[in-house]
């Protein structure tokens, strides 16, 4: 895989929750979050793929990763392999003890929303080093990721207000330093899980 010197920056082509494809403006990944169940299922289970185009046979053949949500929009259970399966409340953690106010912020949110801005979640990736995601922490990241020392690896940006609509992508983006790209479905992975908790209030 060539090596540019600059992150992965990951077009969110619809920006849903539902399913979406995340590709690198230079080609170098793209991974496929694709929903594999009923829409009347009692459970609702996603597929993380990769399906970039120097990759052999991509189009949907063994997931990476997968996601299971409950009855109700619940959490449920990631899984790495048939055999590796963890609770998502298990895998992605709430860190307590976080506090900022609101004027400290650099956006100056608004007090209801001073929850949503103290919001970090940890989880231990493949590599068995810890990293922190945490909401709004940045300006223009709508979720920062950190590691153990502190140091940005990732992060997503939302559409920014006054933004032209764009044809074949949502606005949003996904951002993966490159000497992180090797986890980049875990990032994927555990920001689809903190996005569902935000949108359903969990």
């Amino acid at each position: 895989m060539t090596t540019y010197g600059m992150p992965y920056f990951l077009e969110d082509k619809t920006g849903k929750l539902t399913g979406s494809e995340f590709a690198d403006i230079h080609d170098r990944l793209t991974l496929t979050y694709r929903r594999s169940t009923e829409q009347n299922s009692s459970h609702t289970a996603y597929m993380i793929y990769n399906t970039s185009i120097h990759i052999q046979n991509p189009r949907y053949t063994t997931p990476l990763i997968a996601l299971d949500f409950g009855q109700g929009h619940a959490l449920g259970m990631i899984s790495f392999s048939s055999t590796v399966c963890i609770p998502m409340k298990k895998y992605l953690v709430k860190v307590s003890g976080h506090k900022q106010s609101a004027l400290s912020h650099p956006l100056y949110l608004p007090t209801a929303l001073i929850n949503y801005v103290c919001r970090r979640y940890r989880f231990t990736a493949s590599d068995s080093q810890e990293y922190i995601w945490s909401g709004r922490s940045q300006a223009n990241q709508e979720w920062t990721c950190t590691n153990s020392s502190g140091y940005l690896v990732a992060y997503y940006s939302l559409k920014i207000p006054g933004e032209p609509h764009y044809e074949e992508s949502s606005g949003c983006s996904l951002t993966i330093e490159e000497s992180s790209g090797q986890l980049a479905p875990e990032f994927l992975a555990s920001l689809m899980i903190l996005r569902h908790i935000s949108e359903y209030n969990l």
